[in-house]
C-alpha cells in the first residue's frame, strides 16, 4: 500500500510517499517546496508523481473542501481533485481540509511525538479537538463513532475575534481599520497575526522597530524574526507580542475545546506552536485556555498536548487515504 501524501499550506507544499509497512506508515522521498513560487499545484504534483510508484494521492489543503474542490484561504489557488489527477497522471487525488488530515494523523502518534502541557482527566472515547497555528489558524474535531474516531474539518478560526481586555478592544479596532469590519481569530493567532500584534504594540506605545530587527524581518520570515527576538529576550515589544499571541492562542483553543466538550484531549500543532513550547507556561497559555468563567473546572479536566512531530498532516493524509480505500 503506497500513496502520495501532501500538506498544502500557505507557506510550503510538503509531499511524500507514504508506505504501509509493519502495521504503520513510513514516509519516503519527502519534499518541501515554497508555495508562493508556483501559480498552482498541477505542475508540482505532476513532477512528483512522475518519480513515485504510487497511483493515488491524498492531500491536506488549507481551506474548505467541498466535493473534492478547494479554494485555498491563504493562496490564490482553486484546487480540483479530478483535475489534479488528470494533470498528474494519477488514478485518484483526494482533497481533505489540512486540519482534518492532522486529526487523522493523531492515530499515528507515538509518545515522543507530543509533549503533555496539562495531564487533565482524560475520558475514553470523548471528543477531541485539534488546533494549529501557522500561516493561518486551523481547527478540527475528532468524534467517536463506535469503531474509532472520525475527524471533522472546520473553518472555525474565521469566527469573530472576541476582545476581553481594554488592550484587546484597541487591537480589534486597529485590525478592523486594516482589514475591514470582520476580524477573525486567524487575524490574531497565526504567523501574519503575530506580525500584526507586533506592529500594533509598536504603534500603540510609540516604540520604533530597532534597525537590527527590521533587517531580520526583511531578510527572513517576519514572524520567525519576532519570535526569535522574543525567545532570546532581545526586545521587550517582541516579548509582549509573542506572549499576547500565546495567550490568544490559549483563549481560542479553549473556545474550540469548550464547544466540543473535548474531554478526550486537545492537541496543538502547526508550524508555530512546537517552536514555542518552552514559553507556553511563562506566557500563560493554560490560564487563558481555562479562563471560561463558570466552565473553568470543566476546562481544567481537559488534557492538553503539544504535537512536536512536524509530519502530522502527512501521516494523517495517509491514514485518511487508507480509511477511504483509496487506490483499491
Amino acid at each position: 500500500m503506497r500513496y502520495i501524501v501532501g500538506d498544502i499550506g500557505g507557506t510550503n507544499i510538503r509531499l511524500a510517499d507514504a508506505v504501509w509497512a509493519g502495521g504503520h506508515f513510513e514516509l519516503q522521498h519527502e519534499r518541501v517546496i515554497p508555495s508562493r513560487d508556483h501559480d498552482g499545484l498541477d505542475e508540482v504534483l505532476a513532477e512528483y508523481a512522475a518519480r513515485s510508484r504510487a497511483d493515488s494521492a491524498c492531500l491536506g489543503v488549507a481551506g474548505p473542501v467541498n466535493d473534492n474542490v478547494c479554494r485555498t484561504t491563504n493562496l490564490p489557488w482553486l484546487l480540483d481533485g479530478a483535475a489534479l489527477a488528470k494533470a498528474s497522471g494519477l488514478r485518484q487525488v483526494r482533497l481533505v481540509n489540512d486540519l482534518e488530515a492532522a486529526a487523522w494523523g493523531l492515530d499515528a502518534l507515538e509518545e515522543d511525538d507530543y509533549v503533555v502541557l496539562h495531564a487533565g482527566e482524560p475520558v475514553a472515547r470523548a471528543n477531541q479537538s485539534v488546533v494549529a497555528a501557522g500561516t493561518g489558524l486551523g481547527e478540527a474535531a475528532r468524534v467517536w463513532c463506535g469503531a474509532g474516531y472520525r475527524p471533522l474539518g472546520s473553518e472555525g478560526s474565521h469566527a469573530d475575534f472576541a476582545p476581553a481586555t481594554e488592550l484587546d478592544f484597541s487591537l480589534l479596532q486597529w485590525l478592523a481599520n486594516r482589514y475591514g469590519a470582520h476580524v477573525s481569530w486567524e487575524r490574531v493567532v497565526s504567523g501574519p497575526g503575530l506580525v500584526d500584534l507586533h506592529a500594533f504594540l509598536r504603534e500603540a506605545g510609540g516604540r520604533p522597530v530597532p534597525r537590527w530587527l527590521l533587517q531580520a524581518m526583511e531578510e527572513n520570515d517576519p514572524a520567525a524574526a519576532i519570535a526569535t527576538a522574543a525567545q532570546g529576550e532581545r526586545d521587550p515589544v517582541c516579548i509582549e507580542a509573542l506572549d499576547l499571541f500565546i495567550r490568544h492562542f490559549g483563549r481560542e483553543a479553549g473556545n474550540h475545546a469548550l464547544k466540543l466538550m473535548s474531554l478526550g484531549g486537545v492537541y496543538l500543532t502547526g508550524g508555530i506552536a512546537p517552536k514555542l513550547s518552552s514559553r507556553f507556561a511563562e506566557a500563560g497559555f493554560l490560564d487563558a485556555f481555562w479562563d471560561k468563567g463558570r466552565m473553568r473546572e470543566l476546562m481544567r479536566r481537559m488534557p492538553v498536548y503539544l504535537v512536536v512531530n512536524e509530519n502530522l498532516a502527512l501521516y494523517g493524509a495517509a491514514c485518511c487515504a487508507r480509511a477511504a480505500g483509496l487506490g483499491r
